[in-house]
């Protein structure tokens, strides 16, 4: 039995405190600056970009500043939700370790490896602009 594989996990250094990097993951507004999948984001829905077209969704920011959590609420054109998770911590030289969980979308099963994949690839971009953005 294949077991598939339904998330992944990236991290990154950034040059700057657990504070800046966390106010400016937490804004909805800025992740059209640092991300790829997201348009005129804000605290209520998003313009997400697919290869498929553009999409309108909900878009709910929960965060807790105190434990570092930064998680997205994703609601499709079906009601379906995707999810994605990431943390703000502090590294053992005084700057920001930002971590990402991602969640196989809410597609058919069939689809996921391939989706998830492509998204991985995307992650990996997005990481490396955010740290360039906070760190400039």
């Amino acid at each position: 039995m294949s077991v598939v594989k339904n998330h992944d996990v990236q991290s990154i250094n950034l040059s700057t405190s657990t504070e800046k990097a966390f106010d400016y993951i937490a804004n909805p507004v800025n992740l059209e600056k640092w991300t790829g999948a997201f348009k005129n984001a804000d605290d209520k829905s998003a313009l997400l970009v697919t290869p498929n077209g553009e999409l309108k969704i909900g878009l709910e920011t929960k965060t807790n500043k105190e434990l570092g959590t930064i998680d997205w609420y994703m609601t499709m054109p079906d009601n379906s939700v995707g999810v994605a998770y990431s943390r703000v911590t502090s590294g053992p030289d005084g700057n920001a370790i930002y971590s990402f969980v991602l969640i196989a979308p809410p597609v058919p099963l069939e689809e996921i490896e391939g989706t998830l994949a492509a998204q991985i690839g995307q992650l990996k971009e997005e990481l490396i602009k955010l740290q360039e953005i906070l760190t400039a």
